[in-house]
């Protein structure tokens, strides 16, 4: 009885001041690093911008909180991103896959700066439409897009102040309506909340 008290013990001792240790890198090389207390949850992410004459893709690695971690893709037209999150140590050592091309059957509507009224062919596990609000420089932004459950799982749960997130499962459930302002500043905020948090 004894020993199991002993090596229990010395378990706990062992994995109480034990810190997660992930890739983190941004545009650049990727190094180790410990996380910081809170953030048990490694993350790696690629955001893919497509735009008329061109593609861009950046790949990302960082510590997260659990409650800001999901593995899945989102789609808002301009900006596509697919990620993958585990808890174990340098456990994001893989780049994330591209995002999926390959549609699925379900549309969503998305903005394009000036009204909210396109479709868009989801792919891959996007099985959900979403759309988030947010007021930057007193004015409204609207993003709307596909996005994995998980994703939609993530950002009902982390209760982001930054934007109003919801999702749904019928086609073009996220409702067309047409927007003056520019939503690049909301893109911007979205990619640093999954980046930051």
């Amino acid at each position: 009885m004894d020993l199991q008290i002993s090596v229990f013990l010395l378990f706990v001792l062992f994995t109480a001041g034990h810190s997660l240790s992930c890739y983190q890198c941004l545009m650049g090389s990727c190094v180790q690093s410990t996380c910081s207390s809170g953030l048990t949850n490694c993350l790696s992410a690629t955001y893919v911008s497509v735009s008329p004459n061109s593609n861009s893709t950046v790949k990302a690695k960082l510590c997260v909180p659990a409650s800001g971690c999901a593995s899945g893709s989102i789609n808002i037209g301009i900006l596509q991103t697919s990620s993958y999150c585990c808890n174990t140590d340098l456990c994001n050592a893989q780049d994330a896959p591209d995002p999926p091309n390959a549609a699925n059957g379900k549309k969503c509507f998305y903005c394009d700066g000036q009204n909210c009224t396109n479709t868009l062919s989801c792919s891959g596990s996007q099985d959900r439409c979403i759309k988030s609000t947010g007021t930057i420089l007193n004015q409204t932004v609207v993003v709307k897009g596909c996005a994995s459950k998980s994703i939609c799982d993530v950002t009902s749960a982390s209760g982001v102040d930054l934007v109003n997130t919801s999702c749904c499962e019928g086609n073009l459930c996220n409702g067309a309506q047409s927007v003056t302002q520019s939503f690049l500043f909301l893109c911007c905020s979205l990619l640093s909340y999954f980046l930051l948090h």
